[in-house]
């Protein structure tokens, strides 16, 4: 992650989903002394415009006053969440995905609202999210549902290296939210029901999962001491068993990907399902 100093950027298309993203990208740069920026990109539409009636002059000023008008009012949204903090706005002629990626350059973190208005100035929130979940530079935070203000930080390991970033990113958002930490490893294995004649000794599979969890984990509780943290592993598809989880949590994190797939998969399957279902906020950490 970047330092301090570096700015949350938040993806606005004057949907109110949008203003949630705002709202908790203010706050978290409240704790992290963090200033903010909110971006509007856009693409001029190269077709179906009634070319004796506007230029494409015209659909400029046109398009950039409404992104103007989008982000004056998410700044004041911002500023009433979180009085004192630095925030800043910037429209681009430049693809959503195409600015964000760009941003996530410099940022701390990216932020998406859960939906779009779409169309020609609106993000288009999944595929945006997953474009940055593959090519970001930083963690993708994707804004969803309600969460209790006093939930745990629950985040999804694999056992591989590839999650030692989101258990970093977690270990650090638990101890800045003065709350606990629940670890998930959730593991299912391919071969129920297709091969019963097949015996696997579960219990040692789970000792398995055990030790490679502990692994994972050693270091990071002697540098987060005021964080309490809960193991939990558990014999179930990793999507279902986070759903569950974040259920009560404030703050949902995986990493982009990890174990089995393809090498050019650049996103894992459990993250791109919680980019669309997640229960809470989402972080996506890249390794």
């Amino acid at each position: 992650m970047k330092g301090p100093a570096a700015p949350v950027v938040v993806g606005v298309d004057g949907s109110s989903s949008a203003l949630e993203a705002v709202r908790w990208a203010a706050d978290d740069c409240t704790r992290h002394h963090a200033p903010l920026r909110l971006v509007h990109g856009y693409l001029l539409p190269t077709h179906g415009l009634p070319e004796a009636l506007l230029t494409s002059t015209e659909v400029r000023r046109a398009i950039e006053a409404q992104a103007r008008t989008w982000l004056d009012a998410a700044a004041e949204v911002a500023r009433a969440e979180a009085l004192g903090i630095e925030v800043t706005t910037h429209v681009a002629t430049w693809g959503a995905a195409t600015l964000l990626i760009e941003e996530s350059r410099e940022a701390r973190l990216i932020v998406l609202g859960s939906q779009g208005l779409g169309g020609v100035t609106g993000l288009l929130v999944g595929s945006t999210a997953l474009a940055l979940a593959s090519h970001g530079r930083c963690p993708l935070v994707v804004v969803r549902g309600t969460p209790p203000p006093r939930g745990p930080v629950v985040v999804g390991v694999d056992g591989s290296p590839a999650s030692e970033a989101a258990i970093a990113f977690a270990f650090e958002a638990a101890s800045m939210r003065d709350t606990s930490l629940t670890v998930v490893m959730a593991w299912h294995n391919f071969m129920i029901g297709s091969a019963p004649q097949v015996e696997i000794n579960w219990d040692h599979v789970e000792e398995e999962q055990q030790r490679l969890l502990a692994q994972r984990l050693a270091g990071w509780q002697e540098k987060y001491p005021d964080v309490q943290v809960q193991r939990v592993v558990v014999r179930d598809r990793p999507v279902r068993a986070l759903m569950g989880f974040g259920e009560q949590a404030q703050l949902l994190v995986v990493g982009s990907h990890g174990h089995g797939g393809f090498a050019g998969m650049l996103i894992g399957s459990t993250s791109q399902a919680l980019v669309y279902h997640a229960p809470c906020p989402l972080a996506i950490v890249r390794p």
